[in-house]
């Protein structure tokens, strides 16, 4: 509150934001977004902009507010109106009234007339948007199969295809540093796999499953044991990760400081949660139970809430949005609010894994 007494001693600074490390990334809306728009049942494009940032999406994951239908996920290397649904096992789907472009500032759906979920009149939606290569791709021969990836190094997010050896394996992911949460899925017609997914806070002989509640459980078959490199990942012989000539997509996510971060907390049972440190003010958080079955839970600074955010949407779910949970969305993290019986927040003891992604980095983020 006042000036020092006394110059600093070399090599330390006042202790202030403007001192921290300049982060490289300092406005995500410029690599992902959570937009919400209400559907017209005729086709309509949906924007990104925050300001005078937007992006060319190559991951967009469409879930409705209003009504119980499919979370459904589109990337650049499936191509448009191709998309995945990560509350179920299905295999990968085609249909023309879905997405039908991604846009340099958003992404296009069509008429939805089988109302699949992603343009119905009048429903309310939210479309999480995450860059990689702004559509374009390269084959990658760094793994023991070679893959193709659509990347951005810069914000740690690489969408790959592989197909499967049904033997342990290595695939390239393109990030050049170490992921920190690799979600997999089978597309392979007629295949009826679950979304095999792991997470730095989990052991590498572990998986979770994004389309289920099930607890962190022991499969070494899945990453064949092993944690991911700064190359690669490595896979082994279950048909979630590595059935023979299946074909399959992969969504891969690096640490970015000031930008994105993955990691745990330990529950307390209370109204007044644990305060998560992530290094910037959150646009998206997504958590997960792994002591015991829970539901996946996602909030964004878009949808209920303004400091503390109440829409829970959830990724194995086909639900409408409610507010069983909330959180407060701070300039530093976020701080569980509501100790949620289900067990999907904040159980005594429990420990969850969270992927966040930032509005502004800790430095660049105003008070509210």
């Amino acid at each position: 509150q006042r000036a020092f007494l006394n110059s600093p001693p070399s090599g330390f600074n006042a202790l202030c934001a403007p001192n921290l490390a300049t982060p490289t990334i300092k406005n995500g809306a410029g690599y992902m977004a959570a937009t919400t728009y209400t559907g017209t049942g005729a086709s309509q494009s949906v924007t990104n902009t925050v300001g005078s940032t937007s992006f060319q999406p190559d991951l967009v994951w469409i879930k409705s507010r209003s009504a119980a239908t499919n979370n459904n996920l589109f990337d650049a290397i499936r191509g448009t109106t191709n998309y995945l649904i990560s509350n179920s096992t299905a295999n990968n789907a085609s249909n023309a009234n879905t997405l039908t472009a991604f846009n340099s500032n958003g992404f296009t759906v069509g008429t939805d007339a089988s109302s699949i979920g992603v343009n119905v009149s009048a429903a309310t939606y939210v479309g999480w948007q995450w860059l990689a290569g702004a559509g374009t791709t390269s084959s990658n021969t760094n793994g023991s199969i070679t893959s193709t990836v659509c990347v951005n190094t810069t914000s740690g997010f690489s969408v790959v295809t592989y197909t499967g050896t049904g033997a342990n394996a290595t695939v390239g992911h393109g990030l050049g540093v170490a992921p920190s949460m690799v979600i997999t899925k089978q597309r392979t017609a007629a295949s009826t796999t679950n979304w095999a997914t792991w997470h730095t806070s989990i052991a590498n002989t572990n998986y979770l499953l994004l389309n289920t509640t099930a607890a962190s459980t022991a499969g070494a078959t899945y990453w064949n044991s092993t944690t991911p490199t700064s190359s690669v990942f490595s896979i082994g012989t279950a048909s979630d990760t590595n059935t023979n000539t299946g074909t399959y997509v992969a969504y891969c996510f690096a640490p970015i400081a000031g930008y994105s971060a993955f990691g745990s907390y330990t529950g307390n049972g209370s109204t007044d949660g644990p305060f998560v440190y992530c290094g910037f003010r959150p646009a998206f958080v997504m958590y997960k139970n792994t002591t015991t079955a829970a539901d996946w839970v996602i909030l964004d600074k878009n949808r209920p809430g303004y400091n503390v955010i109440g829409g829970n949407l959830y990724p194995d779910l086909a639900l409408a949005e409610d507010t069983q949970t909330k959180a407060d969305f701070v300039s530093n993290g976020f701080k569980i609010r509501v100790d949620s019986t289900s067990g999907n927040t904040n159980s005594t003891s429990n420990v969850y894994i969270y992927a966040a992604f930032a509005e502004n980095p800790f430095n660049y983020s105003n008070a509210r």
